[in-house]
């Protein structure tokens, strides 16, 4: 078992200066902590592995291909592997949950 406090975890990204802290790469998949700050700009481009993304706070859209839809605590969202997404208006801390199958390079 490994366990992770996301807390932890948010402390760690800020104090690495990144938008993102990988904390789990496993064989078949890898997760991540993604965060952005209110008019930030997602610099993401489409993906080789499909993902998950949980928000765990804050306030947002996000375009997945040509779908826009507003995201915020608790929404679970599925983007496949190599369709363009990514996050913008964002107007409340975000923090995001993202699970990578298979993991991420």
């Amino acid at each position: 078992m490994k366990v992770f406090r996301l807390d932890a975890l948010d402390a760690e990204r800020a104090a690495n200066d990144g938008a993102y802290l990988r904390f789990l790469r496993e064989p078949r998949m890898s997760a991540g902590l993604y965060a952005l700050s209110p008019g930030a700009t997602d610099p993401q481009t489409a993906h080789t592995q499909d993902e998950i993304y949980q928000v765990v706070s804050g306030r947002a859209e996000l375009t997945v291909g040509d779908e826009t839809t507003t995201v915020g605590r608790g929404t679970v969202v599925y983007v496949p592997a190599g369709v363009p997404h990514r996050f913008h208006h964002v107007t409340e801390e975000l923090r995001v949950l993202v699970v990578f199958s298979p993991p991420e390079d």
